[in-house]
């Protein structure tokens, strides 16, 4: 196993619940490195964290792994079956409120 592919387990595992459920697949292309992470769906935030900033961390951190071994890596992180779909954006557009409910109470 390679140091990137090692580093990247270790740090997963460190912050999941299900750390037995995390498997990393190392694969050699014409971009560099790609590492592909699967855990636990129960791990999936813990692995994302908010706005994502736990998985960019991760991915800083595997770039110096990566420029320490004169490779580029980048990671995938596999979305597990089930799971939120693509997420909608808000808009700033207000819907209207019904309000037939209350229209005619006299208070």
């Amino acid at each position: 196993m390679n140091s990137d592919q090692q580093f990247l387990e270790l740090v997963v595992k460190a912050i999941v619940n299900n750390p037995n459920d995390v498997k990393v697949e190392r694969v050699i292309d014409e971009r560099g490195v790609l590492l592909t992470l699967d855990v636990n769906p129960s791990d999936m935030g813990y692995v994302i964290g908010r706005s994502g900033q736990t998985a960019r961390s991760i991915r800083t951190l595997l770039k110096i792994v990566g420029a320490k071994n004169n490779a580029r890596v980048n990671l995938k992180i596999n979305e597990p079956v089930g799971g939120r779909g693509p997420r909608v954006a808000r808009t700033d557009e207000q819907q209207p409120i019904d309000t037939s409910a209350v229209d005619n109470l006299d208070i």
